[in-house]
């Protein structure tokens, strides 16, 4: 199970005021718990791994195993969302380096529809030529631009390179249940197909099938998954005591950093398989609070990496930073640091010693040198790199967040400003019924 240190803010903000903000949280959890506040249409994370059944866990790694025994390459079409946690748990699990190995134990896992990018779109259709490839097709319209652009290019490959019969086994709709042009298009096509829940915001949808499907592709245990966030779903209740729920005393730190005049939150890792942990996570908050000229900036780095280009200014910058650091307990192989007779690199000291233990005390000495130079930490640990732990991370994060939205006074379900760029991206494009806006947005430019 997971646990959260706030030790190191108390030189920054007092236990007091911390704790001053039960009766908010308690207010606030009540709202998630029984619909009354902001977006309470999209609720349905809040008890989504206690309720999913043994049936739907089935039906998702049967149609896993299918793809996985036809197809030498699938690609997750989706963006932000839809795509995000998927890739989070599967690079978090994923051995670093096992695109590079000839014999695979299943698919290789790509992601497409996330971005625009024409050398991107060229260079992942070159390397599908001559393979057999499946599509999991993640969209609750079907219609958002970069997911469909890349689907709509990839099916045809699909189709033409590998037949249409191998087609309709090899692609998977995961789609809205009754509407949209994904949902037309895999009951046309006679796709197997699985429903984004309309009470689950894409940013909370790693435990539907939008995560769960890639995942199991992906071979990894999608149960252990969902037991790991059940598990934490307890653990982070309304009925846990304040002071022993971690969901609300993360949620009540934050605000008072925040009211303290931190206004950026930096998720920092030691381990670089959760580079997408801290990916998934920006999206959660970024786009859960960023809202009404408020809310937390989150940034993330990978440390000891980014010491050496971030670290200089999270040591001496501006002070308007606090840092939440996830720390992985127990690596899942060991490798100790060789004697060299020359010890040119002066490394003999550390001769014997396991490189996890170099990596703990990197860890430890950053913290000590960040809180001395005015940078709160607060540190969440997890036992290892495990579909249990990483199941519990996201609820954990999840539900802390829907509190701290709501302690910041905003709809942390809704995200009305994502929609601006596309307006005027359609503008310039001339997309049929956008002409009005066509005209003006030349006048401007």
């Amino acid at each position: 199970m997971i646990s959260l240190n706030i030790e190191k803010t108390f030189g920054f903000v007092s236990k007091e005021k911390v704790f001053a903000y039960e009766a908010e949280v308690k207010a606030a959890q009540e709202m998630l718990e029984k619909g009354t506040g902001k977006g309470n249409d999209f609720l349905g994370w809040l008890h989504l791994p206690s309720s999913i059944t043994k049936e739907h866990l089935d039906d998702l790694k049967a149609t896993a195993q299918v793809l996985r025994e036809n197809c030498e390459v699938v690609i997750v079409a989706g963006i932000g969302g839809s795509y995000l946690g998927a890739r989070a748990v599967i690079e978090a699990l994923s051995n670093s380096f096992a695109w590079l190995q000839e014999k695979k134990d299943g698919p290789v896992i790509l992601f497409a529809g996330h971005n625009i990018g024409e050398d991107y779109l060229y260079e992942l259709t070159e390397y599908l030529k001559g393979k057999k490839f499946g599509v999991i097709n993640i969209s609750k319209s079907g219609t958002t631009t970069e997911t469909a652009l890349a689907f709509r290019l990839l099916k045809k490959q699909c189709e033409d390179q590998c037949g249409k019969e191998f087609a309709k086994k090899a692609i998977v709709a995961v789609t809205d249940a009754k509407k949209g042009a994904a949902r037309v298009t895999a009951d046309k096509e006679g796709y197997k197909s699985f429903i984004i829940p309309d009470n689950v915001g894409g940013r909370f949808s790693v435990l539907t099938p939008v995560g769960l499907l890639p995942i199991a592709v992906a071979g990894y245990d999608i149960e252990k998954l969902v037991a790991g966030a059940a598990a934490m779903e307890k653990v982070c209740s309304s009925d846990v005591p304040f002071a022993e729920n971690p969901a609300a005393i993360y949620a009540a730190t934050r605000n008072e950093l925040y009211k303290s005049g931190k206004k950026i939150e930096i998720l920092v890792n030691f381990n670089p398989k959760l580079h997408y942990v801290s990916e998934w996570w920006k999206q959660l908050y970024g786009e859960s609070e960023g809202k009404e000229n408020k809310g937390i900036f989150p940034a993330a780095v990978d440390f000891s990496t980014d010491l050496h280009s971030m670290g200089q200014w999270i040591q001496e910058g501006e002070r308007t930073i606090y840092e939440t650091v996830i720390s992985v307990e127990n690596t899942n192989h060991k490798l100790e640091v060789p004697t060299d007779e020359a010890n040119l690199d002066g490394l003999n000291f550390l001769a014997g010693k396991r490189v996890d233990e170099v990596n703990k005390m990197a860890e430890l000495g950053t913290q000590l040198a960040h809180v001395d130079g005015g940078v709160p930490n607060m540190r969440v640990v997890i036992p290892a790199l495990n579909e249990e732990s990483i199941g519990s991370l996201m609820y954990f994060f999840e539900k802390a967040c829907g509190i701290s939205g709501y302690l910041l006074g905003v709809n942390p379900f809704n995200q009305p400003g994502v929609e601006a760029y596309k307006k005027n991206m359609f503008a310039l494009l001339n997309k049929p019924g956008y002409e009005e806006e066509s005209k003006a947005i030349q006048a401007r430019l």
